[in-house]
C-alpha cells in the first residue's frame, strides 16, 4: 500500500455487481473482495456523501462513491485493559498508543480510540444500549499518551468546562533536536492554519492565542527532552511553538523535524501525554496520573543516555 491516503471517486453507470463490496472488487483499482470488504467494515467507503459500513449494500446507476485508504494496517485497534489507567461510573483515563487516530476520519472509523472504547464500554447485556462518551481531548495520530473521557451524563458538561476555562493540567514529553541555552521558557503567540502549508503557525493577527511553556529535563549533544506544559489546548500547538524555536521534535517532518535518529528511520514525531490532572468531574477528588513514554520514544532516550557517557 502507498505511503500517502489514497482517494478514488466513482460514478456508478453500468451495474454488473448490486453489493457495494462486489462493485468494488471490480472498479479498475486493484481492490480485491477480501480488501474491499475490510475498507467497507473499518468505514472508509461513503457512498453518496455518507459512510457506509455494509458489505451488501446495494448500488445503483447514478451513485457516486468514494473510497478513502489510509497507509495504515486495516485491522481495527482494540482497548485493553491493561491500557485503561482509571475507571468509575463518570470517567474512563486510558493509555492511548501511538498510530492510533483519537476519532473518526474519513478513511475509517472502525479503530479508532472512539470507537475502540465505544466497543470496551458495550454492556453485553444491553447490547442495544449505546455507551454515553465524552471526548474534550484530542491527541494527533502519532502522540502517545494519557487521554480522558467522560462516561456519564452528570459528568460531560463539568468535563468541557475544565477543558475549556484551563482547569486541568497536562504535561507533555517531546524529545527535540538542539541544545537549549536557557533550562526553561515560554512561548505565546497567535497561532493559525495556513491552507498553503498545511501546518499551523505563528501569525501577528487572526490567530487563536497559545501559550507553551517548557522545561528541559535532559540535554543531549543535539537533541534534549523537554516536559512541556499547555496552558491553552491549540491544534498542533507544542509542534508549531519547538519548531519555531528551532527545536524542533524529532520525528516531525511536517514541522522540520529530523526524520531519523541513530540510524532509525521516525514514522511518528516523539510525543508523549506523560501527565494529567483534575478534579473529579462530579465526586471533586484530586486526580493525577504519570505515565512512562511507550518503548520507541524509550530506546531513543536510552541511545542519547549512553551517548553522553
Amino acid at each position: 500500500m502507498s505511503s500517502k491516503w489514497q482517494i478514488h471517486k466513482l460514478k456508478v453507470e453500468n451495474v454488473g455487481a448490486d453489493r457495494l463490496d462486489l462493485f468494488l472488487a471490480s472498479s479498475n483499482y486493484d481492490i480485491s473482495r477480501s480488501k474491499a470488504k475490510k475498507i467497507i467494515d473499518i468505514g472508509g467507503v461513503h457512498l453518496n456523501g455518507r459512510r457506509v459500513r455494509s458489505c451488501s449494500q446495494s448500488v445503483r446507476p447514478g451513485d457516486s462513491i468514494e473510497i478513502y485508504i489510509d497507509p495504515f494496517p486495516l485491522e481495527p485497534y482494540r482497548l485493553s485493559a491493561d491500557q485503561v489507567l482509571f475507571q468509575d461510573k463518570f470517567l474512563i483515563v486510558v493509555n492511548k498508543p501511538p498510530y492510533v487516530d483519537t476519532q473518526p476520519t474519513h478513511a475509517r472509523y472502525k479503530g479508532t480510540l472512539y470507537e475502540a472504547l465505544q466497543v470496551y464500554l458495550q454492556d453485553p447485556f444491553r447490547p442495544r444500549l449505546k455507551p454515553e462518551l465524552g471526548m474534550v481531548q484530542r491527541l494527533d495520530r502519532g502522540t502517545s499518551g494519557i487521554m480522558a473521557f467522560s462516561t456519564h451524563q452528570r459528568a460531560h458538561k463539568e468535563m468541557t468546562a475544565m477543558f475549556v476555562e484551563h482547569r486541568i493540567d497536562k504535561r507533555y514529553l517531546a524529545l527535540v533536536r538542539g541544545v537549549f541555552t536557557e533550562p526553561q521558557g515560554e512561548v505565546r503567540s497567535l497561532l493559525a492554519r495556513s491552507r498553503q502549508q498545511n501546518r499551523v503557525q505563528s501569525v501577528v493577527r487572526g490567530g487563536k492565542e497559545a501559550i507553551t511553556r517548557y522545561r528541559v529535563v535532559e540535554q543531549y549533544a543535539d537533541a534534549a527532552l523537554v516536559e512541556v506544559e499547555l496552558l491553552t489546548g491549540r491544534s498542533h500547538q507544542i509542534r508549531a511553538h519547538m519548531s519555531e524555536l528551532d527545536h524542533p521534535l524529532f520525528g516531525d517532518v511536517k514541522y522540520g523535524g529530523p526524520k531519523s535518529l541513530a540510524s532509525v528511520v521516525l514514522s511518528r514525531p516523539m510525543l508523549h501525554a506523560s501527565k494529567l490532572s483534575f478534579k473529579h468531574p462530579v465526586m471533586g477528588s484530586a486526580l493525577a496520573f504519570e505515565l512512562d513514554p511507550p518503548e520507541d520514544m524509550q530506546a531513543l532516550l536510552k541511545f542519547l543516555r549512553e551517548e553522553r557517557r
